[in-house]
């Protein structure tokens, strides 16, 4: 393969998980819609405060596993050690069933220490989940170590397809059951019984679509074993490292990037934390009232703000490893490269997409939230709105913390997520507890916590590398067509509603023109090259369709 091939693969393997990972938010999407009609809000609440303290337990004992492991295999791979490679393939097997395992049973007996009572038999659901997950992603980490993202991509989207399934199925069998009608009940007991049985189904989808992906990927290794082992044999390296030396260096690998991991998010479990347990309690609030607004705010306006950030988190993965061998190689102007289309490429989605949820808010919740009241649809809009630059901040400085840890500065991105994470708390707390945003406060907090890691972030790479980031056709054109793009989404939205009044039907057309006013402007404005385009999923038609267009040459 040419240099300039190898220069592309990468965002092309990231392209490939990028597309899986929206394939796999669309599809979480269009369940959310049918779940919230099920469980309602308090139910969607009761869900979303268990799975942020699953969601903490899982980074710490194995949700960085995937990076961490493909990190350390793809520099033996650069080398040609295939028998050391696979030697950590078995040794990170071992750590993930340890550590996993124990901290699937804290979970399990410790649930009742970090929700509601009423959220307690959610959270235990939650709990095997962790140690399955360890396993998939040790089988994950060792593919995308080739850089062969396409087993990672096919599980994703096998997991959410067995999460809605089975997510909705398992709700409504339980609310059926246990309550004897579908009806949501006057009482407030009723109530919270219903919810909570409802939030135990969808605690179940969520374990069942990860072991339907980890069987997957569990048959891809069986269906390449042989060929692992040819591999292994024709090893001639007579340097083997032994288990005791493999486990240390999994273990000096895996801790930060579990810190690292675990301190960047817990921005959402502190949040969680303050709100649904400090903040009523001081103020003398009904607890009833605040899981059902903290559904409306982590249910919909959250859920929505996360589906841009798949292609950030989709890039990182293609870029530890790549980043991780050409420094190991010392070919620092290649890592740079590396690191300015990575960057570029996701500004040039997230962007669009963060102005796109500000103007289209509303009908965008309307469609995927339809059973919402009029009130808590204006709630959760607003929310959207109040949520939309943090969409670019946390895509920047997500692939920001990869490329520190793909640069060996493990450390680093724990010390900046650290001083976000104090700062974001004191902020907090002074407009939950000092003024009347409610969570508003929540929502504004989200974009300080994420802009000051992307700062502290940006700061670090420059100092590590060398590396100053491009400007213009990465933030500013970008923008600029943007606003163009959110402009004409607004006003095809305004004119469709007039003909038709229906959110529903007047977003649609909306949100093809936005891509499309988008698309043109960004190729008017000289945005992006042709290579650059080629390098997205089904990029060659995009380009094929510029040219017939002639917006490119």
């Amino acid at each position: 393969m040419s240099k300039k091939g190898n220069q592309n693969n990468f965002i092309m393997q990231a392209g490939i998980l990028a597309a899986a990972g929206i394939i796999s938010r669309i599809i979480g999407l269009l369940y959310r819609g049918p779940l919230h009609s099920v469980i309602g809000n308090l139910g969607l609440g009761y869900y979303q405060s268990a799975y942020n303290y699953y969601t903490i337990i899982l980074l710490i004992s194995s949700y960085s596993i995937p990076s961490a492991i493909s990190k350390v295999i793809a520099q033996k791979l650069a080398l040609r050690e295939y028998r050391n490679a696979h030697r950590v393939f078995l040794c990170a097997m071992g750590y993930v069933l340890v550590i996993g395992g124990a901290a699937s049973l804290f979970l399990f007996f410790g649930a009742g220490l970090f929700v509601a009572e009423e959220a307690v038999p959610v959270l235990r659901t939650l709990a095997p989940t962790v140690f399955v997950y360890g396993i998939l992603g040790v089988l994950r980490g060792y593919f995308q170590a080739h850089r062969s993202m396409v087993q990672t991509s096919v599980s994703q989207i096998l997991e959410q397809i067995a999460n809605a399934v089975v997510t909705i199925g398992a709700a409504y069998l339980l609310i059926r059951s246990f309550m004897g009608t579908m009806e949501v009940p006057a009482d407030e007991a009723g109530r919270v019984a219903r919810a909570t049985y409802g939030a135990v189904g969808s605690a179940m989808g969520t374990g069942a679509g990860v072991l339907v992906a980890l069987l997957f990927m569990a048959g891809v290794y069986a269906l390449n074993r042989n060929m692992i082992h040819r591999r292994i044999a024709r090893d001639k390296h007579t340097q083997v490292n032994s288990y005791g030396e493999i486990f240390r260096m999994i273990t000096s690998v895996v801790t930060p990037f579990i810190i690292g991991t675990a301190v960047y998010n817990l921005s959402s479990t502190v949040n969680n934390t303050l709100y649904t347990s400090i903040f009523p309690s001081i103020r003398g609030l009904d607890t009833v009232k605040i899981y059902d607004d903290w559904g409306i705010f982590s249910g919909q306006a959250m859920t929505m703000s996360n589906i841009p950030i798949a292609f950030a988190s989709a890039m990182t993965s293609a870029m530890i490893p790549s980043i991780a061998q050409l420094i190991a190689a010392n070919d620092e102007r290649g890592a740079r490269e590396k690191i300015g289309m990575a960057v570029k490429s996701t500004m040039i989605i997230s962007i669009p997409c963060a102005v796109g949820l500000f103007v289209l808010a509303k009908p965008v919740i309307s469609l995927l939230f339809g059973s919402n009241s009029p009130e808590s649809l204006d709630y959760s809009a607003k929310l959207l709105m109040a949520l939309s630059l943090s969409v670019v901040f946390y895509a920047l400085s997500t692939v920001s913390n990869s490329i520190l840890q793909g640069l060996g500065k493990v450390n680093i991105p724990i010390i900046n997520a650290g001083i976000a994470l104090i700062i974001q708390t004191i902020v907090a707390v002074v407009l939950l507890f000092f003024t009347d945003l409610d969570l508003y406060s929540i929502a504004i907090v989200n974009s300080i916590y994420s802009g000051v890691i992307c700062l502290l972030n940006q700061y670090s790479v420059r100092k590590a590398i060398g590396y100053r980031q491009e400007v213009i056709k990465t933030f500013v054109l970008p923008a600029l067509a943007s606003v163009f793009m959110g402009a004409a989404a607004w006003a095809v939205y305004e004119g469709m509603y007039l003909m038709t009044a229906s959110m529903r039907i007047s977003v649609i057309p909306a949100i093809i023109v936005a891509v499309i006013v988008y698309f043109v402007m960004l190729i008017l404005l000289r945005g992006v090259t042709e290579r650059e385009l080629r390098g997205f999923p089904k990029g060659y038609l995009l380009v094929k369709a510029a040219k017939k267009c002639r917006l490119m040459k």
